[in-house]
């Protein structure tokens, strides 16, 4: 029996994983040891583990060097990988959203040249082009891109809002919500094909520990 590779996003999606894995039977107890480990085994249930950075777990299960993966929807989103989603986890949710000063509330549609300021350029791009059937100029930031519209380098900024308080602390407000956002349960398509019946077997088990 060949091992069924998970590959998991690096920080708090994982730990929440893995406490769902546990309770969906496998064995997780390597995972809970710090290490510098990168790859990780579940010798009795044949399940291999391995830990990357969030925006390339899409890139390992499309390539089939992971059979599932576990990432939020804002990263599958914005790479746009050719892969069969099956799950909504549930957890890590939050929302993707166009956000800046509250004068622009109502006011963003009469704006000519909008610049927009994002890490998830894709989805502001598909947001603007398909849906506001709006022209705007994309500007792309690594980091702290509440800062673009407090120093003139952007009017509005896309990003992702959990709880507000960071956008309020700097004088923003949210001003148009893209879409709700979660944790993804993946699979790559070959691998759905060769080994559906474990792959849905654990996908079934985690259905049913969501739903409760």
């Amino acid at each position: 029996m060949r091992y069924i590779t998970i590959a998991l996003a690096k920080g708090r999606l994982a730990e929440l994983t893995i406490d769902l894995l546990e309770q969906a039977g496998l064995d997780v107890s390597e995972l809970r040891v710090k290490s510098r480990k990168l790859i990780f085994t579940d010798e009795a249930n044949k399940f291999k583990f391995i830990l990357v950075k969030a925006s390339d777990v899409p890139t390992y299960v499309e390539y089939g060097a992971a059979d599932i993966g576990v990432v939020g929807r804002d990263t599958l989103l914005e790479e746009g990988r050719n892969l069969y989603e099956l799950i909504d986890l549930g957890f890590g949710a939050c929302r993707m959203c166009v956000a800046g000063p509250k004068e622009l509330a109502g006011k963003l549609d009469a704006i000519n040249n909008m610049r927009v300021a994002s890490k998830y350029v894709n989805i502001a791009k598909h947001y603007y082009a398909l849906e506001k059937k709006q022209s705007v100029e994309i500007i792309k930031l690594n980091g702290s891109v509440e800062l673009a519209p407090l120093v003139g380098l952007s009017e509005v900024i896309v990003d992702i809002v959990e709880s507000g308080k960071t956008l309020k602390e700097n004088g923003l407000a949210v001003l148009e919500e893209i879409c709700d956002l979660s944790a993804r349960f993946v699979v790559n398509r070959v691998s759905m094909k060769v080994e559906k019946e474990r792959i849905m077997g654990l996908a079934d088990k985690l259905r049913a520990l969501v739903a409760n």
